[in-house]
Formats: structure tokens, sequence, C-alpha cells
């Protein structure tokens, strides 16, 4: 714990904007189709699992990792799905559910992806926006954090697999 620099957002403030989130998704889908939460491992799983209880219409989830690898600043325009979607989602609502968006090109490159799966929707929800770090013009349709440049954990968000248990969001200062 000697590598927290502060607590940047609390518990308390991340249950009651959860709350806020799910209440606006609620009335976003009220057609009766189905919706698919789809959480990008890992870092986003504790998000999606707090979201996915908040929300009162019903809701399936899915999971999808997805790495992106790239040589120095270019990018290798390579995204390599390590885990992919079990189902069809062209009956579905699709949120994609997202810890962070920082350099925005995996979750641009996961969008394009699935928006030619033709789902009925698709609509991207983040904990946490870094828009300093962006390098492709991307925006989530709900962010429900914006924070400036620096290095965060808890919550989920890790430093080399440690820290995710963390129930706030902290500045990492190692």
């Amino acid at each position: 714990m000697d590598k927290i620099k502060r607590i940047v957002i609390t518990k308390e403030e991340i249950d009651q904007r959860i709350k806020e989130v799910a209440k606006e998704i609620d009335q976003m889908y009220q057609d009766g189709k189905p919706v698919l939460l789809v959480s990008i491992l890992k870092g986003a799983f504790i998000f999606m699992a707090d979201l996915c209880r908040a929300i009162t219409i019903p809701c399936e989830i899915g999971f999808m990792c997805a790495k992106s690898y790239y040589e120095g600043t270019c990018s290798s325009g390579v995204v390599n799905i390590t885990m992919d979607l079990d189902r069809d989602i062209s009956g579905y609502h699709v949120i994609i559910v997202e810890d962070i968006i920082d350099t925005g090109r995996t979750l641009n490159d996961v969008v394009n992806l699935l928006k030619a799966r033709n789902p009925l929707s698709l609509k991207v929800v983040t904990l946490l926006d870094k828009p300093e770090r962006r390098l492709v013009k991307f925006d989530a349709d709900i962010a429900l954090f914006t924070i400036n440049d620096f290095f965060v954990i808890g919550y989920g968000l890790d430093c080399a697999e440690k820290y995710r248990g963390l129930p706030y969001i902290a500045e990492y200062g190692g």
C-alpha cells in the first residue's frame, strides 16, 4: 500500500455514479429488446459486476479480451482478440463496459469489429476517461469520471496484476 500516492475517486463516489448511469441505461433501453453488457477483460470486470447489479432492465453479460501490439509510437493496426464473444450479437443492444480509455486505439478497433456484427445498437460506457492521452478520435457514450494523465490503480485496474481489489481509484506512486 506504500505505492498509493492518493485516493482519486472514493468507493462512495464510484457507487453513486454507477447508480446514476444504471438509471440512464434503464431509460435508454425500454424497447424490450435484449441488452448485452460486454466487459473488456481484465480491468473492467469489477465495474461491470457493479453496473450489472445496478441496472434493473434484463441484461446478459459477455466477455472479450483484446490486445493491440504497437512498435514504438506507431500502431501496427492489428487488434488481437484473445477471447471473443460466444454469441451472435445481431439481435442485441450491445454496451461495451470498459475500465479506462486512454489512447483509444484498442477500443476503437473493438467497436469497429462489433459494429460489423450488426448489433441493434452499440454504446461504450467507461469508468474512467483520460482524454489527454488520446491518439485516435474516440469518445465514450458515457464516461463516469474524467481524469488527468497519471497512472491509476484499484477497482479492477492494476499494476503488474496487483491492486485490482482496491475498492477505490488511486494514483499509483511506484
